[in-house]
């Protein structure tokens, strides 16, 4: 294993796509945006149409972190690109942006963020079948990612089950009462050094290094998902607590709720019921109980009769980080389920 960049077996295309959809979005974010688009092994001397597989990444992540080499391990790049040159069958992989000025927008529309799902749907995906010899097609069209991106994952074919009719989500945000309650109380006590004034904070964690204060995380974790979530008509983020005690308002926590994978399900159940692939897994130890959240949302599905041979369930012994091992083998598996 080199550690540095080597020769891939296919091909990886960076562009920049114009969104019309982002401009003028709320956070003054740039509305040109990059894209990366892998082309397997094969793909330049034939004529072949391919399935495509939509990666999407966790909250803070940005597209040039899909080339991030940490020691000893290669990036999701390169581990992709070994899928197929090990005899997967071949797949278009789509590295999108989702990324704003709060760390990420969760992949759906908000007034307090910008039009992140549609960007997705409506200008990411026909910009890929128009400019690659992708099928264009449901049925041969996966999305992908961990934790906020698995989240993404999950939501996505449920909202939008006309262009996506597989999904792989590592570790995804689910379960809400157990993956972001528990941050309420810690969020509440760091906002006591800034007038319970999480906009305060906010001033003050853009005019210094970010991330030189234990409560940094935790924070902006906090105002970015209520600024994807709850975020009021003007897109002022709104906490779905009270900054003073921690406790939660109920009608801005319900808002969250409503965006619980695992309360969506039941009422998108011909949507999961469509889907001809769903890998599901998560680490044992995840810190956000995110693998509750992923034995919840396998329950949910099951419910709704999703069948379980179409599912590959599994929980591994690990944290929530870290674990971008995982992704070549739902690639892997994914490549084999989409239809060609």
């Amino acid at each position: 294993m080199l550690p540095w960049e080597g020769p891939l077996a296919g091909r990886l295309d960076r562009h920049t796509v114009d969104s019309a959809l982002l401009r003028d979005n709320p956070l003054g974010d740039p509305h040109e945006r990059p894209l990366w688009v892998y082309v397997p092994p094969g793909y330049d001397s034939g004529t072949d149409r391919y399935p495509t597989v939509y990666m999407i990444q966790g909250y803070t992540g940005h597209l040039a972190m899909w080339a991030n080499r940490m020691p000893f391990r290669q990036p999701f790049i390169e581990t992709a690109d070994a899928v197929f040159a090990q005899g997967a069958p071949g797949c278009i992989v789509v590295y999108v942006d989702a990324w704003t000025s709060y760390g990420g927008s969760q992949f759906v529309d908000s007034p307090g963020t910008g039009r992140y799902h549609s960007y997705l749907c409506d200008e990411i995906v026909p910009w890929v079948d128009d400019h690659y010899r992708t099928i264009p097609d449901r049925e041969s069209r996966a999305i992908a990612g961990k934790s906020s991106g698995g989240f993404g994952a999950m939501i996505t074919p449920m909202l939008r089950p006309d262009l996506f009719g597989a999904l792989a989500t590592h570790a995804g945000d689910a379960l809400y009462e157990l993956c972001y309650l528990a941050d309420f109380g810690k969020a509440a006590r760091a906002l006591r050094g800034y007038d319970h004034d999480v906009q305060q904070w906010w001033t003050d964690f853009q005019s210094r290094t970010a991330f030189t204060e234990p409560a940094d995380m935790d924070l902006l974790g906090i105002l970015g998902v209520a600024a994807c979530f709850s975020a009021r008509e003007d897109g002022t983020p709104e906490l779905p607590f009270d900054p003073v005690t921690g406790a939660p308002i109920p009608q801005v926590w319900q808002r969250w709720l409503d965006w619980d994978p695992v309360r969506m399900v039941a009422g998108h159940a011909d949507a999961i019921r469509s889907l001809r692939a769903v890998w599901i897994d998560a680490g044992t130890r995840d810190e956000y109980f995110l693998d509750l959240g992923a034995e919840a949302f396998r329950k949910e599905i099951a419910a709704v009769g999703l069948p379980d041979e179409r599912v590959h369930f599994e929980l591994f012994d690990a944290g929530h980080g870290a674990i971008d091992y995982r992704y070549p083998l739902s690639l892997a598996w994914l490549a084999t389920r989409l239809a060609r």
